[in-house]
């Protein structure tokens, strides 16, 4: 459909007064344009108006041309046809101010009519304008919303039967839509350069210093040390032959083979009860040299350049360009797969879950007034946000629309909405016009004689 915003200026071939401008062959199309069941009934009664008042008309013509021909004869018929003269006088009149608003009469340019396709954007621009000012005000809306309570409303449909259901149920269709929708290759991307950011940029050396000393300053590490402790003291016990044959195999050839197991059995016992006694005394010197090692490894982490380079260099060991490319694969395509896995099975864990706190959710909503207030002030304070934001977005919507229809569509949509009640203006005027032509004749005819 050609958009034209300018005021018609193409001459519309002339129309007879009871002309129907919607009129079809099939009463079902207009202006070209198939009409849904509504319009078309709406066209329909429309043109049965037109035919009304157009009849109107007629008998008052016929009536006044009956009543003229025959008054000399008859004298109360000058009544008579000053009514049908008044009547006929109110029903052109009224014809054409009807008319008027949606197109030239007759098809001629008389100033000041074809009001609605002359000035469709300026009415476009006034109809967004009372919208916005009238009901896209944050105060009206707020307090709508506050007379509706949504909240508990939106909570009797959660807790209801089916409503967490459908929740699920849309949910698991918008995770697997936007599963459709996204680029495994952008969404590994982004995970990547956000690892890259957060993971590889910064420096590792002081904050795993900070953290490491937080731990050991607070001992949680004593039970690290304890397990190893337990384990060498396990590993000495178990492996007697281990050690005696360490100690054989580093003397010299000349030692006799005897004293070598005496060595051997006199080093494994002093190695046992060396353990052992790290593992029974909670301040053995051992461990306090591990707490003074692991004290000083956190300083040096945070402050010691050789060190935090050091650490910086084992993170780029483990993890480089591959590694990383690698790991974000790994990690969207982990996330993807249970995901999809979890919303495709009405039974699986996550389902049940969300189920249960949706409808756990709608229950407090209605159980609880201090909740569903907060909820309806949220819900307020964020509609009145959006009002007061985009409420001359949302109004342009209004103007912009009516700005693209074409000028005469313009005028038989809006004909076809209000053109019924308008007949009752012509069919109004043919018997208004008609008493006071009646009345005006009687009054001059008792004044005059």
């Amino acid at each position: 459909m050609q958009v034209n915003s300018e005021p018609i200026t193409r001459q519309s071939p002339p129309r007879p007064p009871d002309t129907d401008p919607l009129e079809a062959k099939n009463g079902a199309a207009v202006g070209g344009q198939q009409l849904s069941a509504g319009d078309a009934e709406k066209a329909a009664a429309l043109r049965k108006m037109k035919l009304v008042a157009l009849g109107l008309l007629v008998a008052m013509a016929i009536i006044f041309v009956f009543a003229f021909a025959l008054q000399k004869e008859y004298p109360w018929l000058q009544y008579v046809r000053a009514a049908a003269e008044g009547g006929m006088v109110g029903a052109l009149a009224d014809w054409f101010a009807v008319t008027a608003l949606f197109k030239y009469p007759m098809g001629i340019k008389i100033p000041h009519t074809a009001i609605i396709p002359r000035r469709k954007d300026q009415i476009g621009a006034s109809l967004g304008e009372f919208v916005e000012t009238n009901f896209l005000s944050e105060q009206v809306v707020q307090e709508k919303l506050a007379s509706v309570d949504v909240a508990r409303k939106v909570g009797a449909w959660l807790s209801g039967p089916g409503g967490a259901e459908r929740v699920a149920k849309e949910g698991a269709a918008v995770i697997r839509g936007a599963f459709k929708v996204l680029n495994d290759d952008d969404v590994q991307a982004v995970i990547e350069s956000m690892v890259r950011k957060h993971l590889l940029t910064p420096p590792w050396g002081p904050p795993v210093g900070r953290l490491a000393q937080r731990i050991f300053a607070d001992g949680h590490h004593h039970t690290l040390v304890d397990l190893l402790v337990d384990r060498t003291v396990d590993w000495v016990r178990d492996n007697h032959e281990t050690v005696s044959r360490l100690v054989s195999d580093r003397s010299p050839q000349w030692v006799p083979q005897f004293v070598d197991g005496l060595v051997g059995d006199k080093v494994y016992l002093e190695i046992l009860k060396f353990t052992k006694a790290v593992q029974s005394d909670p301040q053995h010197q051992v461990r306090q040299s591990i707490d003074t090692y692991l004290t000083s490894l956190a300083q040096d982490l945070q402050h010691d350049p050789v060190m935090i380079a050091r650490a910086e260099g084992i993170k780029a060991q483990v993890l480089g360009d591959p590694e990383i490319r690698e790991l974000a694969s790994r990690t969207w395509g982990t996330i993807k797969a249970a995901l999809l896995s979890a919303v495709d099975d009405p039974h699986s864990e996550l389902t049940v879950k969300f189920k249960a706190a949706v409808h756990d959710f709608g229950t407090r909503l209605v159980v609880d007034p201090e909740l569903a207030g907060k909820v309806n002030a949220w819900i307020g304070d964020a509609a009145g946000y959006l009002v007061r934001t985009y409420r001359s977005d949302i109004a342009g919507v209004i103007t912009e629309t009516v700005a693209r229809w074409d000028a005469e569509e313009t005028s038989r949509k809006i004909e076809l909405q209000v053109g019924k009640d308008l007949q009752f203006i012509r069919i109004n005027g043919t018997v208004v016009g008609s008493l006071a032509g009646l009345a005006i004749f009687s009054a001059a005819h008792l004044v005059f004689g």
